[in-house]
């Protein structure tokens, strides 16, 4: 597809979220009007990520109208297709002889830090070629683990989705008693799983009991939480990431999969198992008795909110606008001369919440992951009123629920 000197590509990567596609339209927004806009730039979507790239199986985004872009952005999933492709430097080389085959002189990818990582290594090989390739990176992913950013886009509304669904769960737990463990996504952080303290209305309100990988797991301690609270209150809520992990930093939910399937990164794919949350609930119908006389345990029932995190169609009013700007700034980065870089939110206030946007170098997203800071951790198992602060203007407001 050779059609002058002015293309440019943009793709999405990894796991899909509810606003994904708001930085996809921000992107060529960001081409039809600004400093973008007079060099007539023909925007190419890639099919699948840099493996539709690589293929050349694109899709020219220049004239779709406006009401449609509008559609697809505030669809949740990723419009183009997404990519679980990790490309190593001999796959980055054919990223590169694809831009040149399609005289591709703007290379956009909404992903993670191995999405950053790609722009990187691919910019480094232009360079070193010669070529005129400029290479930006647009953030996203749920799990909130991309360094320079105050937080990443896609989080806030699986924040959102996670505070609901633990608001609902715990009048469900509130209703008929016992022990809820419901298990979030969160390989290597813990951001996702503290917003589940977002659902408490009431001092007695779930989840009760929240576990982040940032805090070793112990299960002798972890069945005496259970057997406090339950002993308190008569039920108990859990949330536990789905990467929490031992005193020696070996992950509970991977020693539980025995042979589980691999990803293209060489990760056990905890979301797509129940294996932890079962697991951890028979730890608990094993060790715990209902502390009144009989040997008869309690009720304990597990969930693994898995996939449902990622696009559920309820996405933050924040999360909407900033995903949109982000590929705007993009956009405006590389028409502003650019070579490459990753766009990064900055918080400016708390009340009222408001954000800004600027450059960072590749290098400090690139294949490497963001924790949850100390401030934002309260004992072995919850979160602070800091990351409280920190989360509720993200998600927005939830809805009131009342009861008897």
């Amino acid at each position: 597809m050779r059609s002058g000197t002015n293309n440019a590509v943009v793709g999405q990567s990894g796991g899909p979220t509810a606003v994904i596609n708001q930085s996809l339209v921000g992107v060529v927004e960001g081409f039809r009007s600004g400093p973008a806009a007079s060099r007539s730039v023909r925007i190419l979507g890639m099919r699948h990520g840099v493996s539709g790239l690589v293929r050349g199986d694109l899709l020219d985004l220049t004239e779709i109208p406006q009401d449609a872009l509008d559609r697809v952005a505030d669809t949740p999933s990723a419009a183009l297709g997404s990519s679980r492709d990790k490309p190593d430097p001999e796959y980055c080389r054919r990223i590169l002889e694809a831009c040149r085959e399609s005289d591709v002189r703007w290379f956009f990818y909404v992903g993670g830090n191995d999405s950053a990582d790609t722009c990187r290594i691919v910019r480094a090989m232009a360079v070193q070629a010669g070529y005129d390739l400029r290479c930006l990176h647009v953030p996203k992913t749920v799990d909130n683990d991309l360094l320079g950013s105050d937080h990443t886009p896609g989080f806030p509304s699986a924040a959102r989705f996670v505070a609901t669904a633990f608001r609902a769960d715990s009048l469900d737990n509130r209703s008929l008693p016992g022990v809820k463990i419901n298990v979030v996504m969160g390989r290597n952080a813990g951001f996702l799983t503290g917003a589940a303290a977002l659902a408490r209305q009431r001092e007695d309100d779930g989840p009760h009991l929240i576990y982040v990988p940032e805090v070793p797991f112990d299960s002798d301690r972890f069945v005496g939480d259970v057997d406090r609270v339950f002993s308190r209150l008569g039920r108990c809520q859990i949330a536990a990431s789905e990467g929490i992990v031992d005193g020696s930093g070996r992950p509970i939910g991977a020693t539980l999969i025995q042979g589980g399937q691999m990803d293209a990164h060489g990760n056990v794919q905890l979301s797509g198992s129940g294996a932890l949350g079962d697991a951890l609930a028979s730890l608990v119908k094993d060790k715990l008795t209902s502390g009144r006389g009989t040997a008869k345990p309690p009720r304990v029932r597990a969930d693994t909110f898995g996939y449902l995190q990622r696009c559920w169609p309820d996405p933050s009013p924040v999360d909407r606008s900033e995903a949109r700007e982000a590929g705007r700034f993009a956009a405006r980065l590389a028409a502003e001369g650019a070579e490459d870089g990753s766009v990064a939110i900055v918080r400016t206030s708390d009340s009222p919440y408001s954000s800004t946007f600027q450059r960072i170098e590749l290098g400090e997203v690139a294949a490497q992951t963001r924790r949850m800071p100390a401030e934002f951790l309260a004992g072995a198992h919850d979160v602070s009123e800091a990351f409280l602060r920190y989360a509720r203007p993200l998600v927005g407001e939830l809805q009131d629920m009342a009861w008897l």
